[in-house]
């Protein structure tokens, strides 16, 4: 039917249906070739932009037509790109619609110095203001000052100067850096507008807390300090020990050991021979055998079977006296069993004490030193010229003391007379008030002292000069009230009476807010009293919440609440300089989030020394125990703290010194 149909069709028609036909195959492949085109110049030009690393570039593509938009950071920018992607196409085909960020001004460069004293002088080197302003430090005025510091030697001046004001707290800053300078001989200071910070070694414990109560108490308004000063361990010669067992009870009147580890044993000896609270046991160096805490153990031990007497370790000199009423048997076994026991290094002298000894001779030689700093020498001394050197020795080691001598002389004086008054003259010098007793037979120190340090210096002198097997008492005892530095109380204590007071009461705030209620108010004012009272020292108050809601709106609102805790300290005229604020979310939990009461204990404040906080988390295992004890990974809602850091939340805990925080919006609410 179809074929009649057709037949009919003139050519005309043939011809046209024929030629529409072709246009349309023609128009789809040309059509699909563009699109081709079009997506791979997209995929192209778009891959060797990021090859570039340049992000900024949106390309599109219209037919043959490269679209560019975007910001460029520069206009050099903008060229480089624009002459990448002509490399790829024609240049006729880009179409160039990109912006050019707006030009800022310049930025003053940031001001530093860094100051490095030694013993071999002073080092100086950074950036600072070409003008300072007239209260200010100009580049030849601070070299100048510390040329001062170190006459006689070469100071390098690497410092460099550019013409930009200086910022506000400049020149406080470097003021203050330059007298950090003056005050420590063996630092390295690093001044900037807003920070200085200190590294530098002090002579002894005492004087670090001195050096850091001074400094923080200079330091400038707006500009923050961080101290890192350090007390070496002290060279002790002799290395001295002396521990004794009398009516008083059981007690060191010397204590050194050449390790913590040796300390702590020596420690518990003395625990265990009865010796009560804590006793100073300086670490030092100068031991003369590594098996010292081995040895004194063993003789600790001898003196507490004995029950009365005394034992002086001076270097590997050991000297047991055993008092008047042990009896011999009890003496020649404690003698027998310590002379086998000691390593061979030590060589031991034992005198069990007569009681005829212990009567007061006729020939004696005493030193009053009282509280109005009179010193009165009686007593007998072997001729005028002793009697000189003795008067002139008092003079010099009792500085400002109206020193009065009453002696006589006596030729007929024991041998080595001189020199065990001298020894006691010298060691009377350690104590504030006190008295000196001389005999042929014993040398006494007694008195009072404003130093923890001072008995065990006295043991150390008379155990020197006078040489061993020499008997001596050290009857010294130490007053608080005149320990300029040890009334205050250490910064272990202080984190701990803080801790304490926060277990009693917690800290409480507002629900899903780091407003601190009201009822917490008398809390902060207890604790600000303690912290007011409290040595300089470098604490961080964590912030910690359960695990409801998510990890980030946990650790905002925990930081938030330490920062607010930090402002209220701060409120309180608290020196938080040394404090910092951190927020740790619900990464560090001590209950089970499970229950009410646990997620309550999780919901807390805590005062960490930063010192303490490093060694936690340096010594942390990467897996915790379970509630079970099992051993295995705690889950998140029951673990214990894991300080690894394999479950700590997406956000990391952040760190803050005073800036305050907007209140967290939109987080859960926390009672």
């Amino acid at each position: 039917m179809l074929l009649p149909h057709l037949r009919k069709l003139n050519s005309t028609t043939l011809a046209l249906l024929a030629y529409v036909l072709a246009a349309a195959v023609m128009f789809s492949v040309a059509y699909g070739a563009a699109l081709v085109i079009e997506s791979r110049t997209e995929k192209v030009v778009t891959a060797r932009l990021a090859d570039a690393g340049i992000g900024w570039i949106t390309v599109t593509t219209d037919g043959l037509q490269v679209r560019l938009t975007g910001t460029a950071p520069r206009e050099a920018d903008r060229f480089r790109a624009v002459n990448m992607v002509g490399a790829l196409v024609d240049t006729s085909r880009i179409r160039d619609r990109l912006d050019v960020a707006p030009t800022t001004g310049i930025e003053a460069p940031k001001f530093s110095v860094q100051m490095l004293r030694t013993e071999d002088g002073i080092q100086l080197i950074g950036l600072m203001p070409e003008k300072p302003g007239p209260d200010g430090l100009g580049e030849a005025q601070l070299t100048q000052e510390a040329a001062d510091l170190a006459p006689g030697t070469d100071l390098p001046d690497m410092i460099e100067t550019a013409d930009y004001p200086a910022p506000e707290t400049w020149n406080a800053a470097l003021a203050f850096g330059l007298e950090a300078l003056r005050r420590l001989e063996r630092s390295k200071i690093s001044v900037a507008a807003d920070l200085v910070e200190v590294t530098a070694i002090s002579d002894s414990e005492a004087e670090k807390r001195k050096l850091e109560g001074e400094l923080r108490g200079i330091a400038p308004e707006g500009v923050r300090l961080v101290l890192d000063i350090s007390a070496p361990r002290p060279v002790i010669t002799p290395f001295t020990m002396r521990f004794v067992v009398d009516a008083d009870g059981a007690r060191f009147d010397s204590c050194s050991a050449d390790t913590e580890r040796a300390r702590g044993q020596i420690l518990r000896a003395a625990a265990a021979a009865g010796v009560e609270g804590s006793p100073v046991c300086q670490v030092g160096l100068g031991t003369p055998t590594p098996r010292w805490a081995e040895a004194v153990g063993l003789a600790i031990a001898a003196v507490k079977e004995l029950g009365s007497g005394s034992i002086t370790f001076s270097d590997a000199d050991v000297t047991l006296l055993a008092g008047s009423d042990v009896p011999q048997e009890t003496f020649d076994k404690v003698v027998g069993d310590l002379e086998t026991g000691l390593p061979d290094v030590f060589s031991l002298t034992s005198t069990l004490e007569k009681k005829e000894t212990a009567t007061q001779g006729p020939a004696e030689f005493t030193a009053t030193l009282g509280e109005d700093k009179k010193l009165e020498l009686r007593g007998r001394l072997t001729d005028e010229m002793q009697r000189q050197a003795v008067d002139a020795f008092a003079r010099s080691a009792f500085a400002g003391a109206d020193v009065r001598t009453a002696t006589r002389v006596d030729a007929a004086l024991p041998d080595g007379w001189p020199v065990r008054v001298l020894a006691g003259l010298k060691a009377l010098a350690e104590v504030d008030h006190g008295k000196l007793l001389v005999r042929a037979d014993l040398v006494e120190v007694t008195g009072v002292t404003g130093s923890k340090e001072a008995r065990g210096k006295i043991t150390q002198i008379l155990s020197e000069g006078l040489g061993q097997g020499q008997t001596f008492k050290v009857n010294v005892r130490y007053d608080e009230a005149l320990d300029p530095i040890a009334s205050l109380p250490t910064p272990e204590e202080c984190v701990a009476n803080v801790n304490a007071v926060i277990a009693r009461t917690k800290i409480t705030f507002t629900p899903s807010s780091a407003e601190i209620a009201t009822t917490a108010r008398p809390v902060l004012d207890e604790l600000a009293t303690i912290l007011t009272n409290c040595p300089p020292m470098q604490m961080e108050i964590g912030g910690h919440t359960d695990s409801q809601g998510s990890e980030g709106g946990n650790q905002a609102l925990s930081q938030a609440r330490a920062e607010a805790v930090l402002l209220a300290l701060q409120g309180r005229r608290v020196d938080v300089s040394g404090m910092t604020a951190v927020g740790y979310g619900e990464a560090r939990p001590i209950a089970d989030n499970k229950t009410e009461d646990g997620r309550e204990a999780n919901r807390r404040i805590e005062f960490v020394l930063k010192g303490a906080q490093a060694a936690a988390d340096a010594g942390a295992e990467a897996t915790t125990p379970a509630a079970d004890g099992t051993g295995a990974p705690a889950p998140k809602d029951v673990a214990a703290p894991d300080f690894s850091g394999d479950t700590s939340p997406s956000v990391a805990p952040t760190e803050k010194t005073l800036a305050p925080k907007p209140r967290p919006e939109g987080l859960k609410a926390e009672e």
